[in-house]
């Protein structure tokens, strides 16, 4: 065989292999590669460090995401003289993940004004790095700001970092009980299958205001390790009732650069407003914005104007209403 044919029927063989290997596969969908970290599997008990270190338990899901929440029912907070409800826009959280070379901790707290600086001060002398700091609401009383965090580690001294921040704030601890149940949430005065019909998707319950959470499409990876739904990298749609139907909806969309304005341009035909657009997280691969958003009126009539807008991303298809 001449060389020259040798040479031939090799590269028609390493198309053959890329061929094969190139695609999707279930642990690194579109947007991963072979290199990225996915969690590793984990039970409750391997999170009891942290749980003791924050004298808060948490909530392990089917992706190894232990999340715990840090919303803050302490605050009462009006914007626009609508009485937020903790729910709403106050739910912060810490979520961990165990990968095969450190923890990962992220997040995003809740904090006022006043307890901003010892915040940033005590996550910052505990190697605990900010990637982000926003408000959710427009006008509101008393001044909120959300920070978000990222630091990979010792899970105990991930968590007992972010004990010390905690402690600066009047963020309460979990109740640790057990979920409630759907039946025993309180009544939503709200058309809930008429948002669920608009959105193309069911939505759920949760003290006293209905949500949406919906994850996107790709792969979301951060230095290499593969960040679940769980991480806090999802879309989330808030309705709180506000009578007769009506409602305040507030939340974010997870957008690439391409879908920011589409996007923007949905929400402002259907009348909701801006309120941030930025980047939670500074090495996020795709890079992703985040947009705020709020809006007051009639539930169904918001919901079908967040469906066209959730529909410009890249996020994973509804289930028939």
């Amino acid at each position: 065989m001449s060389p020259a044919l040798l040479a031939v029927l090799l590269a028609v063989l390493l198309a053959a292999v890329v061929a094969c290997g190139g695609g999707a596969t279930p642990d690194h969908p579109p947007g991963g590669t072979s290199a990225d970290q996915a969690p590793m599997a984990t039970t409750d008990a391997d999170w009891k460090p942290v749980a003791d270190a924050l004298a808060r338990t948490g909530k392990l899901d089917s992706a190894g995401v232990y999340r715990i929440p840090l919303t803050r029912s302490d605050l009462a907070v009006v914007s626009q003289q609508v009485a937020i409800k903790p729910g709403l826009s106050l739910g912060g959280y810490a979520a961990f993940a165990r990968y095969h070379d450190a923890t990962l901790a992220m997040g995003d707290l809740v904090v006022t004004e006043a307890e901003l600086p010892k915040v940033t001060d005590a996550l910052q002398s505990h190697g605990i790095t900010q990637t982000a700091l926003h408000k959710h609401l427009l006008q509101q009383t008393p001044p909120v700001w959300w920070t978000h965090f990222h630091a990979m580690g010792d899970p105990a001294r991930l968590a007992q970092g972010l004990r010390a921040a905690l402690d600066t704030t009047t963020i309460p601890p979990a109740t640790n009980t057990p979920p409630t149940s759907a039946s025993g949430q309180p009544p939503l005065d709200l058309d809930t299958p008429g948002i669920d019909h608009a959105l193309g998707r069911p939505g759920t319950a949760d003290g006293g205001v209905y949500k949406f959470s919906i994850p996107r499409r790709e792969t979301i990876t951060d230095n290499g390790h593969i960040l679940p739904p769980g991480t806090g990298v999802t879309t989330a749609i808030n309705f709180q009732p506000l009578g007769g139907g009506q409602a305040a909806t507030n939340g974010d969309l997870v957008l690439t650069a391409p879908e920011v304005t589409p996007v923007i341009q949905a929400l402002r035909r259907g009348g909701i407003g801006l309120v941030e657009l930025h980047n939670h997280a500074l090495t996020d691969q795709p890079r992703l914005f985040y947009l705020h958003y709020w809006a007051t009126g009639d539930a169904v009539t918001l919901a079908t104007t967040r469906r066209a807008a959730t529909e410009a991303t890249n996020t994973q298809p509804g289930k028939p209403q």
